[in-house]
């Protein structure tokens, strides 16, 4: 308990930024899930043959993943709180439709005979009859949509829309931290019980001034948290940096940040933690962002869609380089010399035991090992699938998991097998073994600023001056950064500024 009021009083500046971002975005998608959908449900009421249907698409729609959704509109409309808003509004509108329609068709057949025996036009008997006696359903489903949203919010922190997300996707890439992860949702489950009381009382306030007042409090309750966001009038900074999710990526993206202040008079800005590989070139094919750190062997294997050519470092940076130019028009400056290829590493004790030296003697134990694989890496071929190739692989129990906590699953005993990079913190701190690769497997996987060539013409300063970073780093200053943020908890700014400055660099 003192470990997370610890976290809390640390991190209490960080808490509420990303809580109003969270009720920002949660009550934007709300308002504009609640002005499309219930006239929709009214209007289906009349035309009561294509209701069904129209419904049923609506439900059709919130089976999509979310995350899929996102997925789907970065290419579009890039990162931020626009797709994440657009994704969360699609994921509210079945509950507040599906109950608009419902609530108007429930109202007795008699009730409405009456209204139309007294000369009420449907608008009329729509307001003065329907709508008041159909308010709770309506309201049911309003509030049901508002749980939904503010629970998915969370993953809007993936594309850089900010909210408590941000907390929670920390929580889990620092070895799934409990603290960190709590810190972030149980203010969101806050957040959503006190909005759900909030619309319980508009909508006994609706029941005694009638349904324009509920509207009309309600809009003024959405616009007074949401103006700040709706009229920021502040201008895109020069320079977006970006990154996956992780310490290492966040840390590079500081040292660019830092490098460019200190040379430019250029406004940078950072937007990490951004997810996948997937996502943040995206973001950068988009626009969203200008640079964000790659590695040759990803550039090459999964956005060239190609098999490295040479197992040599610098063949390797030359392939990428080239094919990055050529088929995204993207320049890939100079690698830093880390090379944060994959492995495949256990423990001292499973090593001994079954005599594990290289990938391809986990082929006598297949069937008695559990391997924890992210997403990814069993995806790839410079991963489980090439194993399979390769080494004759056909390991029998495989868990797929988050980056984050795969090394929490191996120190428990859950997996006995995971993959690895080379400059990960957790290798110095469980102390583990890596299987060689004999057969050069995994190509190698150095650090370099990615960016598109319109920015390098834009501004051709930078590659000056991010090619500062080209040849340091080693494996091993690289791995203890990454602790210094995993372990003891610095910030990446603070790290890479220290290192920075030990270099010569600021």
């Amino acid at each position: 308990m003192q470990e997370f009021i610890n976290v809390f009083q640390d991190r209490r500046g960080q808490l509420l930024e990303t809580l109003w971002e969270h009720l920002q975005i949660s009550l934007l998608s709300l308002v504009i899930a609640i002005i499309i959908a219930v006239p929709l449900g009214l209007i289906l009421t009349r035309y009561p043959r294509v209701a069904e249907p129209i419904i049923g698409i609506s439900a059709v729609m919130q089976t999509i993943p979310s995350l899929a959704v996102l997925a789907f509109l970065i290419p579009f409309l890039g990162i931020g709180k626009v797709p994440a808003i657009i994704a969360l509004t699609a994921y509210g509108l079945l509950p507040i439709l599906r109950n608009s329609y419902t609530g108007i068709v429930g109202v007795d057949p008699a009730l409405k005979e009456a209204a139309i025996g007294m000369g009420m036009n449907s608008f009329k008997r729509l307001s003065k009859v329907e709508l008041p006696i159909a308010m709770p359903v309506i309201m049911a489903g309003i509030r049901t949509s508002m749980v939904l949203i503010v629970g998915t919010t969370t993953i809007a922190a993936l594309i850089g829309a900010g909210g408590l997300g941000e907390l929670i996707l920390l929580g889990i890439d620092r070895g799934a931290d409990i603290n960190l992860i709590l810190l972030g949702a149980i203010p969101a489950a806050l957040l959503a019980i006190i909005l759900d009381l909030i619309l319980r009382g508009f909508e006994r306030i609706s029941k005694r001034a009638g349904f324009k007042s509920f509207v009309a409090m309600l809009l003024i309750a959405v616009l007074v948290v949401t103006a700040p966001f709706i009229f920021n009038s502040s201008q895109r900074a020069d320079i977006i940096i970006g990154g996956k999710l992780g310490s290492e990526p966040a840390i590079l993206a500081n040292m660019y940040k830092l490098l460019i202040e200190e040379d430019t008079d250029l406004n940078v800005e950072l937007e990490t933690g951004l997810g996948k590989t997937s996502f943040v070139f995206s973001a950068l094919d988009k626009g969203s962002i200008d640079i964000y750190p790659e590695f040759t062997g990803t550039a090459i294997v999964t956005l060239m869609e190609e098999e490295a050519e040479s197992n040599d470092a610098k063949e390797v940076y030359e392939q990428a380089k080239i094919g990055m130019d050529e088929r995204y028009d993207m320049a890939l400056l100079q690698p830093m010399a880390f090379n944060n290829t994959y492995a495949v590493a256990t423990t001292e004790e499973l090593a001994d035991q079954y005599n594990l030296e290289t990938i391809g003697d986990l082929q006598a134990v297949e069937d008695e090992v559990t391997a924890g694989f992210t997403l990814e890496f069993n995806d790839r071929y410079d991963g489980y699938v090439g194993m399979q190739d390769v080494y004759g692989l056909d390991i029998s129990n495989i868990r797929t998991m988050e980056p984050g906590i795969r090394q929490d699953a191996l120190a428990n005993g859950e997996v006995d097998i995971i993959d690895a990079y080379a400059t990960d913190s957790y290798m110095v701190e469980l102390n583990l073994v890596t299987l060689e690769d004999p057969e050069n497997l995994f190509p190698p996987y150095q650090g370099a600023p990615l960016l598109r060539n319109e920015t390098m013409k834009e501004y051709p300063e930078l590659k000056d001056i991010l090619n500062q970073l080209g040849g340091k780093i080693t494996d091993e200053q690289m791995r203890e950064m990454n602790y210094e943020v995993d372990y003891i908890d610095r910030s990446p700014r603070e790290v890479a500024e220290e290192f920075l400055q030990d270099e010569g660099l600021l």
